[in-house]
């Protein structure tokens, strides 16, 4: 078998195994707010997210675990309408392209793709490679493209200096994008991360807000690689002090301390301006604070938030028009965004699996019993979901 026939059906296995797996909200853990029906970035009408796989074994020794996800904010038709969108930095260390245009102009133009940190330069070219592919170029025949490519390091589990993830692993990403619910856990781009020195990876998750007369969605979907054990906190318990000296969970390797990253993708359908979705991404910080992150001196947590209203307005006419959300009643999408954040994170935890990598190096999944038997302690278990 020759090895790509071999990654899909490891990613066939993956998505049987993913679907089937609980969610934080059927483990009994609190949240506010009210989801969406897919309680996922997808609630917002016009998103898919494609995502590749890849695990592999090598006959040198070499693990692989790593992967790429894309999400794209119009499905098809990114291509040729962008986003209004905005990005913030909470703690640098580390990558996400096509930012300084994303600042000048307030719009993103294509899809967002999150990989391995040694991957960013060959997911970037590949992006540019699908859209010149894809025909209709401008009057001067050539695409111009800043692509929007983001990273964390799965080097623990993942042969990342054998730069594994290869053009044809994003355009499969890109054409296979879809709608409905979005595979967590160890896939994608998060296939070889950890969090809080447990396994971890994709996660996403929804809140519906009102403002007004008007009933709007926000969506988050986390790459989560961030945080030591000591200070995770789930739903307000201290989960990371209760089971922080339990070796069986923790590979010696992963407690140098905090040295991981996220990405975060904030979406909304509500009517937001570049500068006002500046001011979303910030939030998602406060999400991640919930979480127990202090945003370490070596974490990249890099944000992004755009909105797939105002179509019209991204025209190439001389004048266009666009609604937005009235100064004094964008509060609801704040708490919105802080909310749908936390409970990604969660869901990306709660959705991993054991897996051992590279180097011998291994990361466990959080114990589903003994969360459950946490939150029930501290009186924060809900199993009205």
């Amino acid at each position: 078998m020759s090895r790509i026939p071999c990654v899909l059906a490891l990613c066939a296995l993956s998505a049987l195994a993913s679907a089937a797996q609980p969610r934080a909200r059927d483990l009994g853990v609190p949240f506010e707010g009210s989801p969406g029906p897919l309680n996922a970035i997808t609630d917002i009408a016009g998103i898919t997210v494609g995502q590749v796989t890849l695990i592999e074994d090598l006959a040198n020794g070499n693990k692989v675990r790593t992967g790429v996800t894309a999400i794209l904010p119009r499905g098809p038709a990114s291509k040729a309408t962008p986003v209004f969108g905005a990005w913030f930095p909470l703690n640098g260390n580390g990558e996400m392209t096509g930012t300084a245009w994303l600042d000048e102009s307030g719009q993103l133009e294509g899809p967002v793709t999150i990989t391995n940190t040694h991957s960013v330069g060959v997911v970037r070219d590949a992006v540019i490679a699908e859209r010149v592919r894809a025909g209709g170029a401008d009057a001067s025949g050539y695409w111009w493209s800043l692509p929007v490519v983001a990273e964390t390091w799965d080097g623990h589990l993942n042969d990342i200096n054998g730069f594994h993830v290869r053009p044809e692993h994003v355009a499969r990403a890109l054409a296979e994008a879809k709608s409905g619910p979005v595979e967590e856990g160890n896939v994608g781009g998060g296939t070889g991360m950890v969090c809080h020195e447990f396994k971890c990876g994709i996660g996403t998750a929804s809140r519906l807000v009102k403002v007004g007369d008007h009933d709007y969605t926000v969506g988050a979907l986390v790459q989560a690689n961030y945080g030591v054990r000591d200070s995770l906190r789930i739903a307000g318990v201290p989960i990371g002090q209760h089971l922080r000296n339990d070796r069986i969970y923790t590979d010696p390797a992963l407690t140098a301390g905090e040295t991981g990253s996220i990405i975060i993708v904030i979406a909304t359908d509500a009517p937001l301006l570049p500068h006002q979705l500046k001011r979303i991404a910030k939030r998602a910080g406060m999400g991640l604070a919930r979480m127990g992150s202090y945003a370490g001196n070596g974490s990249g947590d890099i944000f992004i938030a755009f909105s797939t209203a105002n179509a019209d307005a991204q025209k190439r006419d001389a004048v266009l028009q666009a609604s937005f959300i009235g100064i004094e009643h964008i509060d609801g999408l704040f708490a919105a965004t802080v909310q749908a954040t936390e409970e990604a994170i969660v869901n990306a935890m709660v959705a991993a699996r054991d897996m051992r990598g590279q180097d011998g190096h291994y990361a466990k999944a959080i114990s589903h019993a003994e969360l459950v038997k946490l939150l029930k302690r501290y009186r924060r278990f809900n199993p009205l979901r």
